[in-house]
């Protein structure tokens, strides 16, 4: 299986990367500077260099050309104002969405947020404004990408995310209530969605919970037995 992964120099990518070469799967990090190469190579992945905030998408197209999977991960990260959220977190991911149908990848997995929704108006009281003008970004890339026919798409949306060891025991389902959930687990439910396609169509959210990840995607498969 060969998986291209955008934003793949980015946490949760760069350990998706580390899980899908450690078993021998071919994998590829877009990645937007050069000197982030290092850093995917030591992964056990194939640095791509291309900036999808100018890229057109017959270029990525090219890059995705062979591959079973699609894995959009970028954001525009901490710090970023609002033009990036919108550049990134929405445009880049309905490119890298148009490219994967155009180079012919029907399996697309998508890193959204809990609370992603393109309907949210102003700003919730407490709330930073670029954060929802994050969630907003985040909303409407998953719409665009659930109106599409030609992906076969599932959406995560995991919870705070935190650094701490993984535990192999989450919390999957439409909706799980808001919690927290290690970039480490994060990485490995990806993993395990992209092996099964019976996850196709629909839209998740995770936090760290009791049930073991194979067991978890199962149920939400609905997978007999499970």
């Amino acid at each position: 299986m060969r998986t291209v992964i955008a934003g793949g120099h980015g946490q949760i990518a760069l350990r998706l990367e580390r899980l899908l070469a450690g078993r021998g799967d071919g994998v590829a990090g877009i990645v937007r500077r050069p000197e982030q190469a290092s850093d995917l190579l030591a992964a056990g992945a194939e640095p791509v260099v291309c900036d999808l905030e100018t890229a057109s998408v017959e270029e990525v197209a090219r890059h995705l050309e062979g591959a079973d999977a699609a894995v959009f991960a970028a954001g525009a990260g901490p710090g970023s104002g609002a033009a990036r959220k919108k550049t990134v977190d929405h445009q880049a991911a309905v490119l890298f969405a148009d490219a994967a149908q155009a180079a012919g990848v029907r399996r697309y997995v998508m890193v959204s947020s809990m609370r992603a929704d393109a309907s949210l108006e102003g700003t919730p009281e407490g709330m930073d404004p670029v954060f929802a003008d994050y969630l907003r970004a985040k909303g409407a890339a998953d719409d665009d990408l659930r109106a599409r026919d030609g992906l076969d798409w599932t959406v995560l949306r995991p919870g705070r995310l935190t650094d701490d060891p993984g535990t192999g025991r989450v919390h999957l389902a439409p909706e799980t209530g808001r919690s927290e959930v290690t970039r480490d687990d994060v990485a490995a439910v990806l993993m395990a969605l992209l092996d099964e396609p019976r996850t196709a169509g629909l839209t998740l959210e995770l936090v760290g919970g009791s049930m073991p990840i194979p067991e978890a995607i199962d149920e939400v498969a609905g997978v007999e037995g499970s």
